[in-house]
């Protein structure tokens, strides 16, 4: 039976890379979601897709450790969860072409002028970001952050290996065509805009 010590793996050491068929056991395509927060999104779509392995990242410890307890609750065995910083994760410590879907949801907006240089999707992150990807691999961003998404497009904009594609795509498995994010379906209960873009690593 998995335990919460089989979800939370360590976080790499310097120089060290991560090897995702050591953490899983066997190849298997991999999402990655930056900000796992309480887990729903990826318990809902590693339960809905349990020929694939889910990696998530979450920095708030209370949130990963609630979050590894659903998976085991649940016994989902397809999902690991690291404490660590998702820039620096994935800058340093990620193999090329290791991800099939990174999906990055409602990212800590810094809104203040002289915070901007906190936010996540930069252009070194997203260059990082992309070479992590396989050919046809995906990013997918939302944010319910107006001004923070003008800039996500600016940046994705920049790196000429990225076009932009639907959002939505159905996928075999999944009712509805895809799994919303616990945010995603707060905010639009509450009649927030909710701002989204997908872009596939084409060259």
């Amino acid at each position: 039976m998995i335990t919460i010590e089989d979800v939370i793996i360590p976080a790499p050491g310097p120089g060290q890379i991560l090897d995702f068929k050591a953490m899983f056991g066997r190849d298997l395509p991999v999402e990655m979601e930056i900000g796992t927060g309480k887990g729903g999104f990826l318990l809902k779509r590693a339960r809905s897709l349990p020929d694939r392995w889910f990696f998530g990242v979450e920095w708030a410890n209370k949130y990963l450790r609630y979050a590894a307890d659903r998976m085991v609750r649940w016994g989902v065995n397809n999902v690991r969860l690291m404490r660590a910083d998702a820039r620096h994760l994935v800058v340093h410590h990620l193999p090329p072409e290791c991800l099939t879907i990174l999906h990055i949801y409602h990212p800590d907006p810094w809104p203040k002028k002289r915070h901007h240089k906190r936010r996540l999707i930069q252009s070194a992150f997203i260059s990082a970001a992309v070479n992590a990807l396989l050919p046809g691999g995906r990013i997918a961003v939302q944010t319910d952050h107006e001004e923070y998404f003008q800039q996500i497009r600016e940046v994705v904009g920049r790196e000429k290996r990225l076009t932009v594609v639907p959002f939505d795509i159905p996928e075999a498995g999944i009712v509805g065509g895809r799994v919303e994010s616990n945010y995603e379906i707060k905010y639009l209960r509450e009649g927030r805009s909710i701002f989204q873009i997908a872009l596939e690593k084409t060259g």
